[in-house]
C-alpha cells in the first residue's frame, strides 16, 4: 500500500485562503471534512450543514477514499481524473474564491484536492423546505392541491411537471450585493413578447441593490415606480403552481424568487385580479356563473356604502317605494363616523384573528363580531343599517384572492364618503372619478398591454373571455 503523501505549500494555500473566506473559526454551520483521496492523496472536503444533503456527500466521501485508480491518474492526466473523480452530480472547476463561496452558501460543496490547482464545486444541494401543501389563501374546490413553497428548485419542478416542453425557459439571474438571490425569469419561448422578455431581464440584471429582503415585495418596488397615493396593485401574485402554468400558457411571464413561495404574474392589467382559479375547474355555465357573481359582489362593495350615504344628504330624490333606505335610526355618532368606525373595527378583527392561534381563531373572531356589533347598537354608537351594510361589505371583500385589490377598494370606498360628507352628492361622482383616475394612471412593469387591457387597447374577444367562462376547444385529429 502506497503511502499518504505530505500536503504542499500550493495545496495549504489553497486552504487557508477558503478557510479565511468562510470564517471557519467562527461559522458553527461550515463543516470541514479532511480525508485522503484513494487513500494517499490529501484533500479537504467543506459544506454547510443544513443546506447540503448528508446522504449524498456520505457516498461521495466513501467514493472518493477508495478510488485508487482516480489517485493514479491524477499525476498522469488530469483531464481523464476528473471523468473518474465523482460517480454522481454535477461539478466544475473554479479559481474564482468568490465563486467558490457563492456555491458554497448556495448548497453545494467544495473539495481542495492536493495536484489540483483549482477548487472542485460539487453540486449537493438540499433545502431545507416545506412541503408543497395547497396555500391558505388560494384554495379550490376541485383542482390540484399543490402550492409554490420557499426552495427555487421545487418550484421550478413543479412548473415543468406540467408543461413538458423544451420551450419553456427558466433563466436565472442573481440579485442583491450581500444575499446574492436566485430570481427566475420564466416564460414560453415561442408565446412570449419576446421584446418584452428581454427587456425585463435586463431591469432585473441592472438592478444594484444590498439585498432582497422581502423577496418579492422588495423586487417589485424595484421593478416598479410606485406613487404611494396610488393604492391599486401593480403586480399580479399566485401561490398554485397550476395557475402559473395556465398563465404562461397564455403568454404571460413569471418571476419566481427564492425564499418566496409566490410567483409575479407580468403584465398586470386590472381586470387580471378578477380571475379565479376555482371559475376554471368546474363546467362553463357554473364557472362562469360563479364569476359573474364573484365580480358583481366585489363591484357593488365599492359603491354600497358610498351610495346609500349619499342617499342620506338628499333624501328627497328617493321615490316613496324606496324609502326603507332613509336612516332614521338615533345614534351619538354621526353617520360618517360610524361608516369609517366600522371599516377600522373590521381590520381590527382580522388583525385579532390573525394572531389568535388557530385553534380558537374561528370561534373567537365570531364570537366577538357578534358581542361587538350587539353591543355597539345597544348603547347607540352604531345603527342597525349601517351594520348590515357594513357586514355585506366586510363578507364581499373575501370574495377576491388579492389582498391589494380589496384595500384598494376600501380606500377608494373611505375617501368617496369623505367626499360625500363634504361636497353631498357631487362627492360621490367626484369619488368614482378619482377611483377611474387611479386605475388609469396607475403603474406596472408592463409591456405592450396596458393596465386597462382589454378595455384599452379594445380587444372584444379577451373582453368576452374576462365577463364570462369560455369553453376549451382542442383539434380533432
Amino acid at each position: 500500500m502506497e503511502k499518504t503523501r505530505t500536503p504542499s505549500e500550493s495545496f495549504r494555500l489553497m486552504v487557508s485562503r477558503l478557510e479565511e473566506a468562510l470564517h471557519t473559526d467562527e461559522n458553527f454551520d461550515t463543516v470541514i471534512r479532511p480525508f485522503f483521496y484513494g487513500g494517499m492523496i490529501p484533500a479537504n472536503y467543506y459544506f454547510v450543514s443544513g443546506f447540503a444533503n448528508g446522504e449524498l456527500i456520505e457516498r461521495l466521501l466513501c467514493y472518493m477514499m477508495k478510488n485508487n485508480d482516480g489517485a493514479e491518474l491524477l499525476e498522469k492526466d488530469e483531464e481523464l481524473f476528473l471523468q473518474t473523480v465523482l460517480p454522481y452530480g454535477a461539478f466544475q472547476l473554479s479559481e474564482s474564491i468568490e465563486e467558490v463561496l457563492f456555491a458554497v452558501y448556495s448548497g453545494n460543496s467544495v473539495i481542495v484536492i492536493e495536484g489540483l490547482d483549482r477548487y472542485l464545486i460539487v453540486d449537493t444541494r438540499k433545502y431545507p423546505a416545506r412541503g408543497i401543501k395547497e396555500p391558505d389563501k388560494d384554495r379550490v374546490l376541485r383542482g390540484s392541491r399543490e402550492g409554490f413553497v420557499e426552495a427555487l428548485l421545487t418550484n421550478s419542478a413543479l412548473l415543468r411537471r406540467r408543461i413538458r416542453d423544451p420551450r419553456l425557459i427558466l433563466h436565472r439571474i442573481s440579485v442583491g450585493e450581500s444575499t446574492k438571490t436566485d430570481v427566475l425569469v420564466c416564460y414560453m419561448e415561442h408565446l412570449a413578447d419576446k421584446e418584452y422578455v428581454a427587456s425585463l431581464k435586463k431591469q432585473i440584471s441592472d438592478l444594484k441593490v444590498d439585498g432582497l429582503n422581502m423577496g418579492q415585495e422588495s423586487l417589485s418596488e424595484l421593478l416598479v415606480e410606485k406613487k404611494w397615493y396610488n393604492p391599486f396593485p401593480k403586480i399580479r401574485y399566485t401561490e398554485r403552481p397550476d395557475a402559473a402554468a395556465a398563465m404562461l400558457m397564455e403568454g404571460s411571464v413569471l418571476i419566481l424568487c427564492d425564499n418566496d413561495s409566490s410567483a409575479m404574474i407580468l403584465p398586470t392589467s386590472i381586470f387580471d385580479f378578477l380571475q379565479d382559479t376555482d371559475d376554471f375547474y368546474f363546467p362553463p355555465l357554473i364557472g362562469g356563473y360563479l364569476k359573474l357573481v364573484r365580480n358583481a359582489v366585489f363591484l357593488f362593495s365599492l359603491i354600497l356604502t358610498p351610495l346609500w350615504f349619499a342617499i342620506q344628504q338628499m333624501p328627497q330624490l328617493l321615490p316613496p317605494s324606496l324609502d326603507f333606505l332613509i336612516y332614521r335610526g338615533e345614534s351619538f355618532l354621526p353617520l360618517l363616523f360610524q361608516l369609517l368606525l366600522f371599516e377600522l373595527a373590521v381590520d381590527g378583527l382580522k388583525l385579532a384573528s390573525l394572531n389568535t392561534p388557530d385553534t380558537l381563531s374561528n370561534s373567537l373572531s365570531v364570537i366577538s363580531a357578534l358581542i361587538l356589533g350587539d353591543l355597539a347598537i345597544s348603547v347607540g354608537w352604531l345603527s342597525e343599517q349601517i351594520l348590515l351594510y357594513m357586514a355585506f361589505v366586510a363578507i364581499a371583500g373575501f370574495t377576491q384572492p388579492s389582498y391589494e385589490l380589496g384595500y384598494a377598494f376600501k380606500f377608494m370606498r373611505i375617501l368617496t364618503l369623505i367626499l360625500i360628507a363634504l361636497f353631498s352628492l357631487p362627492g360621490l361622482f367626484l369619488g368614482f372619478g378619482i377611483t377611474v383616475l387611479l386605475i388609469a394612471t396607475n403603474n406596472t412593469v408592463s409591456g405592450s398591454r396596458g393596465y386597462l387591457y382589454p378595455l384599452i387597447p379594445f380587444d372584444g374577444r379577451a373582453i368576452y373571455r374576462l365577463i364570462f367562462r369560455v369553453k376549451l376547444k382542442g383539434k380533432k385529429c
